[in-house]
């Protein structure tokens, strides 16, 4: 029941409901509109479409359950055969769960009362004695699956989605769809959607067993009324489905999929996905009981700190978003230097439909960057789509593409001369209108825009490494932009569908200074002898999405030492000492996992080759590293380099991947106390060095 706005992306073209409701003109009455819901009536049929008040997209709240449970009480006074759901809304049938109304509960009776009222609802829909038919299209997650689920047929637009994202949120499924879907189609397929809260297409979930037609919009008239007349046949589980629900099946397949999820999410820290296989293994034999348990299991995890982190850490990815709200004026991007950062924001522009021309003098870098673009188009688009997009990335040896774009974004070498050198001549080549952008992630951008002659159209657009699966992207001001090419940057990036994270103009921006000390504690570390394995293991046991050895390694040693360089120049407070040992591995060339050595050594797969623990790590060792880089975070905050503690969480979540069920590392901070947090930072000034010395922020909250 709950939602996922990764889920949420389809055509939003306006429609009425009339529309909706089929391409031929219908009879009957014109329909009565109450809050949420509109009732239309036709012949034996009735009509029950969601249209959720001032809203896009489509969630279930207490307000919309309660008007479909009135709903409800006529149609189960009425004569009607059918009975038939349907969205008014583009975007969709529903996404689930307003998760707003989750966020601060407590366990206890009136949480229960509130999960038991909404399963009614669905309830009652499963137990109406007419033919029911979900017409879903668009979004159809979390709730909306449910409702979906609750009737007898479900019909599919081909431009469907479906899924269970809870898991995501640190939930599963609270409105009946662990029982039903396991009960619908093959349950190690149901279970495996559910683990992973991916979502399927139309196609995907016809195949599978979870939808019973899939038509086009034209067609959508025809299959209701072929489902009505009970003339298409339920797609069912298939032959030898129900045994996978008996007991040593269930728990056969139940060890497996823990230690497939022990491999992504720890139990200690992830505690929804064990909670769904608990509940399979336990119940997965009869629906009913399933369906019962379901609610209690849901109600035991909404209230943790972890869920609630998790959350709060989908609100903070949706305020990121709203960063980059507006009409995007961009259509052509020119991005300058094909190497891996220029080929990787290229081939992404591509993807998300802008033309791209991508300029190199070396045709061996742009054959590298069209090869890559062809394979992220391979993986992510199907026929003519990924032929046009495709088209839409060209090489560029000689720079015509200057011409013609909106957008130019640098992402040459970090040398200052160099730059000022692309500037010029972009300047010489384009319109005054257009964005100038630079992707640097450590120069000072007021000392790049000097000597140009329109600096208020010069920003800084900061990907992340790699680009198809960091989200964020720091739009950097600096002193002389102008607001609106600042705006339309925001824009932009929105655009492409990353989350753009408005940062003033100060060394490292935010993340790389979070990251350096995070980083460099760790080669710190390996100076001093320790294994970089237990390093790693610290970090990760403390919930970070991998080591910073083996990150220092995956962003490349001679990027970290220039970054480092850069930062221990320009910032007033001291950084970490920068080991010699990592000197002397750049001047070898041992970069890391471009080279396939650095720190470890990487196989061809682009996986570390590491050693087992010698000696398992202690809290200390996770306080070293962690606590310098929540300190950096608030020396930003401090400074004003970012807008505030919120958008600073958002941008360690989705741009480092630190710790979401800990909520960022400023929630973490206060939630393990603000003055716990500065008095361990002292006393690892002391032990390690004045580089660990609390910043001036913690005092002033």
């Amino acid at each position: 029941m709950m939602t996922d706005s990764d889920m949420t992306k389809t055509a939003k073209t306006k429609t009425s409901v009339k529309q909706f409701l089929g391409p031929e003109p219908m009879t009957g009455s014109e329909g009565t509109r109450g809050t949420h819901w509109l009732r239309r009536e036709e012949g034996d049929r009735i009509w029950l479409v969601l249209d959720r008040q001032g809203v896009s997209t489509n969630t279930f709240n207490e307000e919309v359950f309660s008007e479909l449970d009135a709903l409800l009480d006529d149609v189960e006074k009425g004569h009607w055969r059918t009975v038939i759901f349907r969205s008014a809304k583009a975007s969709g049938f529903a996404a689930g769960a307003d998760l707003s109304q989750f966020r601060g509960v407590d366990a206890g009776p009136q949480l229960d009362r509130r999960i038991a009222e909404a399963n009614d609802v669905i309830d009652r829909v499963a137990a109406l004695k007419a033919r029911t038919v979900a017409v879903v299209h668009g979004t159809c997650v979390g709730g909306g699956l449910e409702l979906a689920l609750a009737c007898d047929r479900i019909v599919a637009r081909d431009d469907t989605r479906l899924g269970f994202p809870e898991v995501l949120v640190g939930l599963h499924p609270g409105l009946g769809g662990t029982a039903r879907l396991t009960h619908r189609i093959q349950p190690i397929e149901a279970m495996t959607l559910m683990l992973t809260g991916k979502t399927v297409s139309a196609r995907k979930a016809f195949k599978l067993g979870i939808v019973d037609a899939v038509v086009p919009e034209r067609n959508v008239a025809k299959a209701v009324d072929e489902a009505a007349r009970g003339r298409i046949e339920r797609r069912g589980a298939g032959f030898g489905a129900d045994a996978l629900n008996l007991r040593p099946a269930r728990l056969a397949a139940g060890r497996r999929m823990r230690a497939e999820a022990d491999k992504r999410a720890p139990h200690e820290h992830y505690p929804a996905p064990y909670a769904l296989i608990e509940l399979w293994e336990r119940h997965g034999g009869s629906q009913a009981e399933m369906l019962e348990a379901e609610r209690r299991s849901f109600a035991a995890l909404l209230p943790l700190t972890a869920t609630q982190n998790l959350v709060r850490a989908f609100f903070l990815r949706e305020r990121l978003k709203t960063n980059g709200k507006g009409k995007n004026e961009v259509a052509h991007v020119h991005v300058i230097g094909a190497g891996t950062m220029g080929a990787e924001i290229g081939a992404w522009c591509a993807l998300k439909g802008m033309h791209v021309t991508i300029e190199d003098p070396m045709t061996a870098s742009l054959s590298k960057a069209v090869a890559g673009a062809h394979k992220l188009f391979a993986r992510k688009l199907d026929g003519p789509e990924r032929l046009r997009a495709n088209d839409r990335f060209v090489p560029d040896v000689h720079g015509a593409g200057l011409r013609h774009a909106d957008l130019v974004i640098e992402a040459a070498p970090e040398k200052t001369d160099l730059k000022r050198g692309i500037y010029e001549r972009i300047e010489g080549a384009v319109g005054e209108e257009v964005i100038i952008a630079t992707n640097t992630s450590s120069l000072d951008l007021n000392a790049l825009s000097k000597g140009l002659k329109h600096p208020e159209r010069f920003v800084g657009i900061h990907f992340f490494n790699p680009v198809s699966k960091l989200d964020l992207v720091e739009v950097v001001r600096h002193d002389g932009v102008a607001e609106d090419a600042f705006a339309r940057a925001l824009r932009f990036v929105g655009a492409i569908g990353k989350l753009p994270l408005p940062v003033k103009a100060a060394p490292g921006f935010l993340v790389n200074r979070a990251l350096m000390p995070y980083l460099g504690e760790a080669l710190l570390m390996i100076e001093e002898g320790e294994q970089p394995e237990r390093i790693d293991a610290a970090a990760e046991r403390f919930g970070m999405p991998v080591g910073p050895v083996e990150l220092a390694d995956q962003v490349g040693l001679d990027i970290c030492l220039a970054v480092a360089e850069s930062l221990a120049e320009g910032l007033d407070r001291p950084m970490p000492e920068i080991p010699e040992g990592l000197r002397i591995k750049v001047d070898r060339g041992e970069l890391g996992r471009k080279t396939g050595t650095g720190l470890y050594a990487w196989d061809e797969n682009g996986k570390a080759l590491k050693n087992p623990v010698r000696e398992e790590p202690d809290a200390a060792m996770a306080d070293r590293l962690i606590l310098p880089m929540i300190d950096a975070v608030a020396a930003a905050l401090d400074e004003g380099v970012v807008e505030d503690d919120e958008s600073a969480d958002a941008a360690m979540v989705y741009g480092t991947g630190f710790a979401p069920f800990r909520g960022g590392p400023i929630e973490y901070a206060r939630s393990r106390g603000f003055a716990d947090v500065a008095s361990t930072l002292e006393k690892q000034a002391r032990l390690h060095g004045p580089h660990h010395a609390p910043s001036a922020w913690w005092r002033k909250t």
